[in-house]
Formats: structure tokens, C-alpha cells, sequence
């Protein structure tokens, strides 16, 4: 609204040519200005400078709403926006149909608790054909870690999704829809970010996986710049790719061991693990997401995964229309 024509606002005829004639047209540059500085440069009268400026000013500025209609819009927006099945219910229930298209989805476990795997499991659904639940399209998986494995995804589908999996030519066919890049460096994995925005729209992309993101600068730390200034550029690319393309983007990322007084900066950090596993609410934990502050406020959805007495939990951490909530995985 802001870059708004004046010239389209209704204003007078006299007063909207002389804000053009003074190369004022947009409501930007006039509120950029003060009314005296408006009446010496337009050469009109203080009166007429406050009735535009009240003019431009309504227009301009959005109308109030409500919290109410707020979350109403929030909760619509979610249910039409597109949404990938993690087909675990109580997850998919939470986020109004599971991962959301066009935001930036984050994974957060200690190494070996499967945020591979469900990446795996994210991509085959993504490619399953619509008939059987899926979104019927390409994947790009970025391996980082050189995790990606053929054999594994396939055995996931075969237990998965075995109506699917059985038939002839059909295992080849979805694992064909999957692209794995392979970066080895930060300044590769920027090249090929890059590349990716048109490539996402001409080859019918469904999903993005980046795995993992903490792996990617691991081998930039001795350079002397702190992680989150390396992936500056990288957060707010990622996240105009999910807008753009209107895809889900999931990230999985490490942990590390939690500082003193940092718990407070990190929305999983909460506490009652006992209480929380068997009532599906809140548990501590001892580790925080690694990559920093800036990178936890760039995400919109985090799910963390975590082990306790030999099972397995993923919690909601993070999310604009649910609460934290945990739930036994498999």
C-alpha cells in the first residue's frame, strides 16, 4: 500500500497535481514528510497539506482486525495453503493436514535418532501418485552428509506402502522422481540453491529436503565467521524459494550441548519430560538446536525427535497455529 499512486486516492484534482508536478507520487514519499516540509514544497496552505495527508493516510493504512479474525484467517489460510501427509496422525492433525506448503519446515534430533529416515518417508510421499496420497511429483534432495540411501528408501516404501511398492515398475518409477544433489561445500550448496528456483517450477518439484544444514558449515567454522552470519544470505533465500514456489522446504539440523541461560532463547526448551511423554505435553531437554538464535526465528515449523527408555518421540516445537504437543513416532 505504501507505493499506492496518490493520484489514485481520490484527492482533489488541484492537490494530486501538484504532489505530481513536485514528483510526489506514491503515498511513501508523502509520509515520508512532515506537513510543514509538505506545505514548503508543495506551496499550499496547512489546511489543505492535513486534509491529503489525512486522505493518503486512511488509504494507506490497513484496517483493524480483530485476534479472532486473525487466528479465523490463520487457520484458513493453513487448511487451503497445501499440506504434505507425514501420515502420522496426531502430527498431520496439529498442523491442519501435515507439512505446509510455502514455509520453511525444520527437523532437530541428536545423529541417529531418524531425521534421515523421515526425510526419506517425506520424499517417497511427495511422490506417491495423488490417487494414493501424495502430491504425484518430483523431490530435490539436497544430501549434505551423503546419507541418501536407494536401498533404504526402498525398503521404507516396501513396509510403507506395499499396494504401491509391489506392483511392477512402480518402485523404479517413484525413485526416479527423486533428484539427490550432493554439495560438498558451503559455496557449492550456494550454487546450487541458486539454480533452483526455476528448476522447481519446470520440473514439477513437490518437495525440497536439505539434510543437513548444520553440515554444511561445520567445515566453514575455522574461517572465523560465526555460523549464523555464513547462512545469512542462505535463511532468507530458502525462505523466498518455499514462497515462491509454494512447496514445503524441510531442514534437518543437529544438536549441540545447551549453554547456561541459553534455554530461554529456544521455543523446545521446556520442562516436565516425565510428565510430558505420557501426557503428550512438554519435556526438557539438555541440547538446543545448533546454527543459532537468528536461524530458530527463520524457521516456521520445528519438529524435534527424541528417545527416551528405548522410545521414540517427535514433538512439535514450533508452530503458528498448535501448541507444543509430543507424540510417540515409530
Amino acid at each position: 500500500m505504501a507505493n499506492k499512486l496518490i493520484n489514485q486516492m481520490g484527492l482533489p484534482k488541484y492537490i494530486a497535481n501538484v504532489f505530481t508536478a513536485r514528483n510526489i507520487t506514491t503515498a511513501k514519499e508523502a509520509l515520508s514528510l512532515t506537513e510543514f516540509e509538505l506545505m514548503e514544497v508543495l506551496d499550499v496552505n496547512l489546511a489543505e497539506v492535513t486534509s491529503a495527508i489525512a486522505r493518503i493516510s486512511e488509504i494507506t493504512c490497513p484496517p483493524y482486525q480483530t485476534v479472532l479474525s486473525l487466528m479465523e484467517q490463520q487457520v484458513q489460510k493453513e487448511h487451503n495453503g497445501g499440506h504434505l501427509s507425514t501420515r502420522l496422525k496426531g502430527l498431520d492433525d496439529a498442523l491442519c493436514g501435515g507439512i505446509p506448503f510455502g514455509v520453511l519446515t525444520e527437523l532437530v534430533g541428536p545423529a541417529g535418532i531418524g531425521k534421515t529416515q523421515f526425510c526419506l518417508k517425506l520424499a517417497l510421499l511427495a511422490s506417491l501418485p495423488e490417487a494414493y496420497g501424495g502430491l504425484d511429483g518430483r523431490v530435490i534432495y539436497i544430501d549434505v552428509e551423503s546419507k541418501f540411501s536407494s536401498r533404504r528408501m526402498i525398503e521404507i516404501g516396501s513396509k510403507s506402502f506395499p499396494e504401491i511398492f509391489h506392483k511392477k515398475g512402480m518402485a523404479q518409477e517413484m525413485a526416479g522422481r527423486i533428484l539427490v544433489m550432493r554439495p560438498t561445500s558451503l559455496s557449492e550448496f550456494t550454487e546450487s540453491l541458486q539454480k533452483l528456483k526455476i528448476s522447481l517450477l519446470q520440473n514439477h518439484v513437490k518437495l525440497l529436503i536439505i539434510d543437513s544444514m548444520a553440515a554444511l558449515v561445520a567445515g566453514e567454522q575455522g574461517q572465523g565467521a560465526p555460523r549464523q552470519h555464513l547462512l545469512g544470505w542462505h535463511i532468507s533465500f530458502i525462505k523466498s524459494l518455499a514462497e515462491f514456489s509454494r512447496i514445503p522446504i524441510v531442514v534437518t539440523n543437529q544438536v549441540r550441548s545447551q549453554i547456561r541461560d541459553e534455554a530461554c532463547q529456544y521455543s523446545f526448551q521446556v520442562q516436565n519430560r516425565e510428565k510430558a511423554l505420557h501426557e503428550h505435553t512438554e519435556y526438557d531437554s539438555h541440547l538446543v538446536a545448533a546454527l543459532g538464535i537468528h536461524w530458530a526465528h527463520a524457521v516456521t515449523i520445528r519438529l524435534v525427535l527424541d528417545s527416551k527408555s528405548g522410545k521414540r518421540f517427535i514433538k512439535l516445537a514450533k508452530s503458528p497455529i498448535s501448541p507444543p504437543l509430543a507424540l510417540r513416532s515409530t
